[in-house]
């Protein structure tokens, strides 16, 4: 048996380079239990996998290698943007989406994002020069690039001990600086993706970046196709 699914980068950089793959399965329905759903994606490997449960009204189901996540901002920018829809629905609750130009952007409340550790270091330099950290605790580290324009540098670290020792870029880690700070943002982040920011009224908070295909209609085999 193989399922069929998409491949997308999320938050490229300006170049069209880097982002975070995200693997897009877009019939969910060939894969209904969760336990199954949970082995496809620790065998996908990617740091998220989405599994589209309804294309017409946006439902979709999110996991890690490991867990399954009620909300992650990358999965949501991407399958917004390979499937074209306004809304999606997950588990913690309706993402609105918009396009504008060439990002796409996603609306979401910040208490439906994980809990991360938000680590502030002096410069992008000491963030830029950080080890692995061991596994245990998810770690956002983070520093001013230009306080007063809003450029942030970041690297991601999920300490989950999956295989993911970091984390190219992080939308929902994104909106909990946004939500922190109170401003909006523009984060560099892992080797050269690109995350935009914006904070809204009630705890909304947009999320927004580049998306480009990375392997469309790519074929998996749990033999190892």
């Amino acid at each position: 048996m193989t399922e069929p699914f998409d491949v997308v980068r999320v938050f490229c950089g300006p170049d069209g380079r880097h982002g975070n793959e995200l693997g897009v399965v877009r019939d969910g329905a060939r894969t209904p239990v969760r336990e199954d759903r949970q082995a496809l994606a620790c065998k996908l490997g990617f740091s998220e996998t989405v599994f589209v449960d309804d294309p017409e009204r946006g439902v979709i189901d999110i996991y890690t290698p490991t867990l399954r996540l009620p909300f992650a901002g990358h999965p949501c920018v991407g399958t917004a943007w390979l499937l074209d829809l306004p809304e999606l629905v997950t588990p913690a609750g309706v993402v609105t989406s918009r396009q504008d130009g060439e990002f796409t952007w996603i609306s979401a409340r910040a208490e439906w994002a994980p809990p991360r550790t938000l680590r502030r270091y002096g410069t992008a330099a000491e963030v830029d020069a950080l080890d692995v950290p061991p596994p245990g605790e998810w770690v956002y580290a983070w520093a001013w690039q230009d306080e007063a324009a809003g450029r942030v540098r970041a690297r991601a670290f999920p300490g989950r001990n999956d295989g993911i020792d970091e984390d190219e870029a992080t939308g929902a880690a994104a909106l909990l600086l946004t939500h922190d700070l109170g401003r909006a943002l523009n984060i560099t982040q892992g080797r050269g993706s690109q995350i935009l920011t914006a904070p809204g009224p009630g705890n909304v908070i947009e999320v927004g970046g580049r998306v480009e295909f990375s392997r469309p209609d790519g074929q998996f085999s749990p033999t190892g196709g």
